[in-house]
């Protein structure tokens, strides 16, 4: 690190995104505790849909255990060595938590594409035996990328207040920590394109039966694939539009100060709206899942509502 980065008040005036990571922790953990409680509930076998969804679900748990601690270190009301175990252990989980979401979504895509326009053929992939294998390796593809930033020894740096993750790694730390980046970042580009593809592929094939008996069935599941297309869009493209220049003010490539506040801020805002998939997703198992909203149905609405679900589950995941 530079001189310039040491006299440069990069990591302060954090306190206004603390109060919307809080309300996102608060919305998430609400609705991933039903969520649980929804599926744990199911008897029947569960389908490839299913599983995927779980996957979600777990993952979405370990964002939980993780905001706590970003929001109590963002507040500067948290020791040292909770801060120091924040940027080891804690931030990783929300990378953790962002990838694992964005893998499993476009596997829900795929297999949403290929129920509607493959009705009479099972893929492998939509196989429950080969989605739990499936999901166990990227599961280890994840943390195989992630926990060598866990695990890899750091600096014992002066306790200070205006401290970045980036100070406590050495030099191989912040080797790895770029190389993660920019596979991370692949990672988002090739997935994201199977996600707005299969997507597109849908929407393209629901709109053909727009002229039969079911329309209204049909507009339904157009609206639900597009607000979770949208959703998706909002949560996590402005966070990778950001993370390379500020990857880059990171190592000192970027060097002026007001350059390098002002993307930490634009890192912060937009990592707020890549963690509120936290709030999103029982939205997503609702509408994608036929078990989960039945469940909901069951809980909250009339017999007559729960009947309506039945019916208009029929152009939408079987899970």
């Amino acid at each position: 690190m530079t001189n310039s980065s040491l006299f440069c008040p990069v990591y302060r005036d954090l306190e206004p995104f603390t109060y919307f990571f809080y309300l996102v922790f608060l919305v998430g953990i609400i609705g991933s505790c039903f969520a649980t409680w929804a599926f744990i509930q199911k008897t029947s076998k569960h389908q490839c849909v299913s599983i995927y969804l779980i996957n979600l679900l777990i993952a979405d748990f370990l964002l939980t255990l993780a905001l706590p601690v970003k929001i109590t270190v963002d507040l500067g009301v948290a020791p040292w060595k909770l801060r120091v175990f924040h940027c080891q252990v804690t931030a990783c989980l929300i990378y953790i938590n962002m990838y694992l979401s964005i893998i499993f979504l476009a596997f829900l895509s795929i297999d949403r594409y290929l129920q509607l326009t493959h009705t009479y053929k099972i893929y492998r992939i939509q196989q429950p035996g080969f989605a739990k294998m499936l999901s166990t390796v990227v599961w280890l593809m994840v943390l195989l990328l992630m926990a060598p930033n866990m695990a890899i020894p750091i600096k014992d740096i002066k306790e200070k207040s205006n401290v970045g993750c980036m100070e406590f790694k050495n030099e191989f730390g912040r080797n790895w920590h770029l190389l993660t980046n920019f596979i991370c970042i692949a990672i988002f580009l090739n997935f994201s394109a199977m996600i707005l593809i299969s997507n597109c592929l849908v929407i393209r094939q629901l709109y053909r039966n727009k002229d039969n008996e079911n329309y209204p069935y049909v507009k339904k599941a157009l609206t639900n694939i597009l607000v979770v297309t949208a959703g998706y869009i909002v949560c996590f493209v402005p966070y990778h539009v950001v993370r390379i220049p500020y990857t880059l003010s990171q190592t000192e490539v970027i060097s002026d100060c007001t350059t390098r506040i002002s993307l930490f801020k634009a890192k912060e805002a937009t990592l707020l709206l890549a963690v509120s998939n936290l709030c999103l997703d029982p939205i997503l198992y609702y509408h994608l899942s036929k078990a989960f909203r039945l469940k909901v149905a069951q809980t909250f609405a009339s017999s007559k509502e729960i009947k309506a679900q039945k019916e208009n589950s029929r152009y939408e995941i079987e899970a």
